[in-house]
C-alpha cells in the first residue's frame, strides 16, 4: 500500500483509501453489526460494508498488479476510480453495500469523467462526493432520512463549504457526516428506541476518516455509537464505556423495534446482479417496488445490482429475468418468528454439528452442492471471492466443524486465510484444497456427517485426490503454452491445470483430453457444460466413452455460466 499521506486524488490514493477503509470497517465491523436494527434487525450491517469494501479493494489490486506485470507503471485515476467501483458493485452486500456501491460508483462518475487526467484536487474531490450522495439517493425507490443516505448529503454539503486541498475537504465531510450520525436517532424512531446511530451511517463515517486518513495520514477521533441519551443512561452506572469513550452497546432487543418500517413486512431479501438495458431497469425497479420495501438498484452500462425485501422471492428473480439477465442470486429468509416478521425474539439456532463450505464456479453447480447439502459461494469469473466471503460462507453454515472446498488451485492462499480466522471464533475447520469443482464433486459423494470428522476429512481428501481434472476453454489471447503457442479464439484443453491440446474446435478438443486422460484408467467421467457448450458435445463425448472404455460410466451436469466451456472429471 502506498505511504500516507496523499497529496492529490490519484490512482495511488484510490488504493490508499481502499485498503484503510477495508481496515476501518474491519476494526468497526461486529460494533456496526451490533446496532443495526434498521430496516431489518438482522445484525450483519458491518459485514455487509466490509465485504463490499473488500470486493473493491480487491478489484482496485488487480489494476495495479496488471499494469505492474506489463511494465506499464502505475495506473491513470480513471482506470483505479473504474475499478473500484465495479468491484463495490459486483461485491455489494446486504442493503448497506448495494448503497455503499453507488456511492462509490458516484464519485468514480466524477474521477473518470476525463480518463486523461492523472490526478484530481480538491474541488474534484467536492464535486464526487456530491455525485456520491445524490447519485445513492436517486437509487434507493423510499429514501428515509436518519439514515446512510442522510449522512452521505451531509458530507457533501459539508465538504462543498470547504476551500482546500483534498486533505481540507475530506475532512470537512467527515465532520458533517459525523455530526449528521450523531443526529440520526432524532430522524428514525426505531433508533431512538434502541439508543443507537444509524449502522449504515456509522459505516459510511468509518469509510470517510479513511478518507481524511488517507490525504493528512491522521486518524480521526472515534465515533459514537448511541444517542446521547443511551449514552447517558450508559455512562451514569447502568453499563460500561469502552476505551474510545463511546459506550459499548448490544443489539436492540425486540421490544425496541417492534413498529419499525419493515416488521411484520417482507420474510425474503433478494439480491442479484443483472444484465440489462436501462429501459427494462425502469420497468423492473416499478415491479419490485409493487413486490416489496427495501429496493435499491444500483449501477449502470448495463450491470446493475438489484436489492429488495419481499414476500415472494420467485417473483422478484422473475422479474429479473423479465429484465435482461440475472445471476449470483442470494435469497435470505429472514426467519419465521424472528424479529422482522413478527416482533417476537428468536430463538438461537442450535449449530449442526458438520457442514461444508464449497466455492462453484457456476449457478448449475451451486444447485447440485447446495442439494447435496453444502454452503456454496459463487465464484465470478475472472473474480474469485475474497476470504471474507469465504469465512462469512462458514459463518452461515452455522456448524460446529466445517469442510472448506476452494474448488481453484489459485484460491489455496484466500481459502487457507479464511479457515484461520474461522478457527479463532471456534469453528472447527479442515481446508480440502480441491483445484477444480469436479474433485469437489468427488469429495461431497463420499461425505459423511455421521463419521469422526478426520475420518471423514480423510475419505474426502483421498476421493478429490484420485479425481484427474480437466477443463476446455477458449484462449482470450495469444500466449505461450505447454503444448504450444495459441491465437485468440484457439480452443484449449488444459489436463490438470496445464495446456495439453491446442485445437479450433470444442468437441474435438474435448475428445482428446478425455481420451489422454482414460489413456491411464479410470471408472466415472464427470462433464460439467458450461453456457457456451455446444448443445451435441455431451452426447459426443458418452458416445466415445460407451464405444471406446467398457466399464466407465459417465454422468453429465448442466454448470450454467461457468467460465470454462467444460469440465471434466475422471475418478
Amino acid at each position: 500500500m502506498a505511504e500516507v499521506p496523499q497529496t492529490f486524488f490519484d490512482a495511488l490514493a484510490v488504493r490508499t483509501w481502499c485498503g484503510l477503509a477495508l481496515r476501518a470497517l474491519g476494526r468497526a465491523r461486529e460494533e456496526i453489526d451490533a446496532i443495526n436494527v434498521y430496516p431489518v434487525a438482522d445484525g450483519d450491517t458491518g459485514t455487509n460494508l466490509y465485504l463490499t469494501a473488500e470486493s473493491a479493494a480487491a478489484a482496485v489490486e488487480a489494476v495495479f498488479e496488471a499494469h505492474d506485470a506489463h511494465g506499464s507503471g502505475k495506473p491513470a485515476l480513471a482506470d483505479a476510480a473504474r475499478a473500484m467501483a465495479h468491484g463495490a458493485l459486483i461485491g455489494a452486500r446486504g442493503n448497506s453495500g448495494t448503497i455503499l456501491a453507488q456511492l462509490l460508483r458516484g464519485m468514480a462518475q466524477v474521477l473518470a469523467a476525463d480518463g486523461e487526467t492523472t490526478h484530481t484536487d480538491g474541488e474534484g474531490l467536492r464535486l464526487a462526493l456530491r455525485q456520491a450522495a445524490d447519485s445513492a439517493r436517486q437509487a434507493v425507490a423510499h429514501p428515509v432520512e436518519g439514515t446512510v443516505l442522510t449522512v452521505a448529503s451531509a458530507a457533501a454539503d459539508a465538504a462543498g463549504g470547504a476551500d482546500g486541498d483534498c486533505g481540507t475537504v475530506a475532512r470537512a465531510a467527515y465532520d458533517g457526516a459525523r455530526a449528521a450520525l450523531a443526529a440520526t436517532p432524532g430522524q428514525l424512531a426505531v433508533l431512538e428506541r434502541a439508543g443507537v446511530v444509524d449502522a449504515g451511517g456509522r459505516g459510511l463515517v468509518a469509510v470517510l476518516g479513511a478518507l481524511v486518513e488517507t490525504f493528512t495520514g491522521e486518524v480521526p477521533r472515534a465515533v459514537p455509537v448511541m444517542s446521547d441519551r443511551e449514552y447517558a443512561r450508559v455512562a451514569g452506572g447502568t453499563g460500561t464505556t469502552s476505551p474510545a469513550g463511546s459506550a459499548e452497546v448490544l443489539a436492540a432487543g425486540p421490544d425496541e423495534c417492534a413498529d419499525a418500517p419493515g416488521t411484520g413486512g417482507p420474510a425474503f431479501e433478494v439480491i442479484y446482479l443483472l444484465e440489462a438495458d436501462d429501459t427494462a431497469v425502469a420497468r423492473l425497479r416499478q415491479r419490485l417496488d409493487g413486490l416489496g420495501d427495501s429496493l435499491v438498484v444500483v449501477g449502470g452500462d448495463g450491470l446493475w445490482n438489484v436489492h429488495v425485501h419481499v414476500d415472494d422471492a420467485g417473483a422478484a428473480v422473475e422479474a429479473g429475468v423479465e429484465a435482461g439477465r440475472p445471476y449470483r442470486i442470494r435469497i435470505t429468509h429472514f426467519g419465521l418468528g424472528d424479529v422482522h416478521t413478527t416482533g417476537a425474539e428468536r430463538p438461537p439456532r442450535e449449530p449442526a454439528q458438520r457442514a461444508v463450505v464449497a466455492v462453484v464456479p457456476g449457478e448449475g453447480l451451486a444447485g447440485l452442492y447446495a442439494e447435496a447439502g453444502a454452503t456454496t459461494v459463487l465464484a465470478r469469473p475472472g473474480g474469485p471471492p475474497a476470504s471474507g466471503e469465504l469465512v462469512e460462507a462458514v459463518r452461515r453454515a452455522h456448524a460446529r466443524e466445517v469442510v472448506l472446498l476452494p474448488n481453484d488451485a489459485d484460491l489455496r492462499h484466500t481459502a487457507a486465510a479464511a479457515a484461520e480466522q474461522a478457527r479463532t471464533e471456534g469453528i472447527r475447520v479442515a481446508l480440502i484444497p480441491t483445484r477444480s469443482a469436479v474433485q469437489g464433486i468427488a469429495a461431497l459423494a463420499v461425505h459423511e456427517p455421521e463419521r469422526r470428522f478426520d475420518e471423514d476429512v480423510v475419505q474426502m481428501t483421498s476421493a478429490a485426490g484420485a479425481t484427474r481434472y480437466a477443463e476446455v476453454t477458449v484462449a482470450e489471447r495469444q500466449s505461450w503454452t505447454m503444448a504450444g503457442i495459441c491465437q485468440a479464439g484457439d480452443v484449449l484443453g488444459l489436463i490438470d491445470g496445464d495446456v495439453a491440446v491446442i485445437g479450433s474446435d470444442v468437441a474435438v478438443t474435448a475428445e482428446a483430453v478425455l481420451d489422454r486422460m482414460l489413456s491411464a484408467g479410470g471408472e466415472l467421467v464427470t462433464l460439467v457444460l458450461g453456457d457456451e457448450a455446444p448443445e451435441t458435445v455431451a452426447d459426443h463425448l458418452e458416445a466415445r466413452v460407451r464405444e471406446s472404455y467398457l466399464a466407465v460410466d459417465t454422468v453429465v451436469y448442466r454448470g450454467g455460466r461457468q467460465g470454462a466451456v467444460l469440465l471434466i472429471g475422471v475418478e
